[in-house]
This record gives C-alpha cells, sequence and structure tokens, in this order.
C-alpha cells in the first residue's frame, strides 16, 4: 500500500527554548505538547519531526523513554506520524548542551539557547561513542518497530558550527549502531549545504530516504529536487519555510506536492525559540511584520489564515 504524502512541520513546544528543555523530566510540557498538536491537526499535518538530545539521555535513560513515548502516544492521538533526530550540530546558543534550568531567550534574537547534540566535544571525542552508541541503540532499537514513527533522521546539519567534515564519521557511525538494530523504518541524514559535496553525497548514499532542507525561493527548492532525485530514492524536505525570501507556503508547498515530496516546514507556535525572527537578528530587535518561521501564535491564532487555507486544502484526503 503506497503510504501518504506526508505534511508536517519540526515541532517544539511554545514553552521550551530548545531540545534539552523540551526533553527533560522538570520542564516536559506534556499539556502545551497536546493542545499545540491539536492546532497542527487542524491545519491536515499528518507528522512532526522532533529534536532528542543525547544529554537528556545520558542523565535520566530510563525517564527520556518513557516520556519519548509519552509523546509518541500523544502524536498518535492527534494522527501525526513521528520523525525523530538523535543527533545536531547546530549550536547557535554557543554553549556546550547541559540538564538543568536552561537560560532565557535573549530578546529579538532567532533561536538564542539552541544546543547541540551530543555537543562539538563529544562529536570529536571517541572515546565517547560507546554512550553515543547505546543512546542510538536505546531509541532506534527500542523503537525501530513502532509503527507511530515514519522515519529516523539521524543528524541534523553535520558539520554545523565549524565542524565540517570532522562530523562525517560519527555520521557514518550512527547508520552502522542503528542497521544494527535491524529497525524498519527508513533512515536518514539530510543535505543541507553544498549538495554536491563528497560529504553531502556520501549522506544520501547512506539514507534509504534522501532528505534536505530547501529554505530557497521556489526555483531554488525545484532545482534541489533535480539534484535529490538522482539516486532514486524517495525524498523528504525535513527543513522549509522562509517567508523572507520567498520560500512561503503559497510558493513552495504546491511545488513539493506536485513532485510527491514529503515536507516538514520550520516551526508550529511562536514561542521561546522566536524563530519567527530573521537569521542574524539582534537583541531589542521588535518582532517583525513578515515571521521567518512559525505557523500560530502561542493562543492558537493562525499567523496566516490564508496560509492555513493552503494547508487544508494541500492535505485534504491524506488523514485517516
Amino acid at each position: 500500500m503506497k503510504k501518504p504524502w506526508i505534511v508536517g512541520c519540526n515541532f517544539l513546544p511554545s514553552t521550551a527554548v530548545n531540545d534539552v528543555e523540551m526533553w527533560q523530566e522538570q520542564t516536559f510540557d506534556a499539556r502545551t505538547i497536546d493542545r499545540e498538536l491539536s492546532w497542527a491537526e487542524g491545519l491536515g499535518l499528518n507528522a512532526v519531526r522532533v529534536f532528542l538530545n543525547f544529554v537528556v539521555w545520558q542523565h535520566d535513560p530510563h525517564g527520556f523513554i518513557e516520556r519519548f513515548y509519552q509523546f509518541l502516544g500523544l502524536a498518535q492521538s492527534h494522527a501525526m506520524a513521528v520523525m525523530p533526530v538523535l543527533f545536531d550540530d547546530c549550536a547557535f546558543s554557543g554553549k556546550e548542551p547541559r540538564v538543568g534550568k536552561q537560560d532565557d531567550p535573549v530578546p529579538g534574537v532567532h533561536n538564542s539557547q539552541w544546543v547541540a547534540s551530543p555537543g562539538q566535544k563529544t562529536v570529536e571525542n571517541r572515546g565517547a561513542w560507546k554512550a553515543l552508541r547505546a543512546y542510538v541503540e536505546a531509541f532506534v532499537g527500542g523503537f525501530g518497530g513502532d509503527e507511530r514513527i515514519v522515519a529516523w533522521d539521524f543528524y541534523n546539519e553535520p558539520g554545523n558550527s565549524g565542524l565540517g567534515e570532522r562530523s562525517l564519521p560519527l555520521v557514518e557511525a550512527a547508520f552502522e549502531w542503528a542497521r544494527a538494530t535491524k529497525a524498519v523504518q527508513p533512515l536518514t541524514v539530510g543535505a543541507w549545504t553544498d549538495f554536491e559535496s563528497p560529504m553531502s553525497r556520501r549522506m544520501m548514499e547512506l539514507s534509504d530516504v534522501v532528505s534536505f532542507h530547501a529554505y530557497d525561493p521556489p526555483e531554488g527548492a525545484a532545482a534541489k529536487i533535480e539534484l535529490c532525485k538522482r539516486g532514486g530514492k524517495p525524498l523528504a524536505c525535513t527543513e522549509w519555510l522562509h517567508r523572507q525570501g520567498g520560500n512561503t507556503v503559497a510558493a513552495v508547498l504546491p511545488i513539493f506536492q506536485r513532485e510527491g515530496v514529503d515536507c516538514y516546514s520550520w516551526g508550529l507556535v511562536a514561542g521561546r525559540t522566536q524563530t519567527f525572527m530573521p537569521w542574524g537578528s539582534k537583541a531589542g530587535d521588535p518582532m517583525p511584520a513578515v515571521w521567518q518561521h512559525d505557523l500560530f501564535h502561542r493562543d492558537g491564532t493562525a499567523y496566516s489564515e490564508d496560509e492555513a487555507r493552503i494547508f487544508r486544502a494541500a492535505t485534504r484526503g491524506l488523514r485517516p
């Protein structure tokens, strides 16, 4: 049976400033997650991409697994499939990840407290990889047959934060560890810069589904799709929506629909990550008239009713 076209979003509850705050016990906010997923359901979205964080698992492995299981149940109650992300080189805060109270967002700054997983020092420290393998095995081995998971995204933007190709060995190791678990879901890691580079080509080769990021104007997004088609594998754009750059719901969602490319826009509710602010925004900058990302205000009002209508029309018939 052919699977439905996936139209989803990258999800973090509005009460979380980063993925540590989302998942650690003292700040895990199931009530907000449930409420905000219901708004996504109302748009017709049928999947969410969610970032996990190694330091939360390292601090509280059993608790994290239990909260992830609870999250899967909440997502299922809103007919949402889940794509978990295990590693991430984006470290916009400039800090190593840590559990405990997270710093509050810097007013006006896009994603000011985002931390990486597992963190730059651990990526390059092979002596720490035994724990990283256990983390992959705990999630992919533990949930490798769970039908609520649509795919595993092993590594968000490997090489970001100045790491470059030094992240590739961990990418390759993560695939090896995951395949050893015999998980039934497809595995992927997304190209995000220089799709013709040896590193991007290697990531596409490793992936069951070729995933990629496309914050480009419509013609740029279409060109990336053509590049990614070359391997003959299914495609998924795991990050898009950059309104100021012409990457809008009206302009880009129809391209994904026409090409049959699964897609996950960035952000759902304007919250503590402040991803409605543009990249490069400075402390104290006011909220822009045109948001960069996100689809809802915190009260559940759509950022744009026109966008909401486009989503509902495109996703009609995708949900059970």
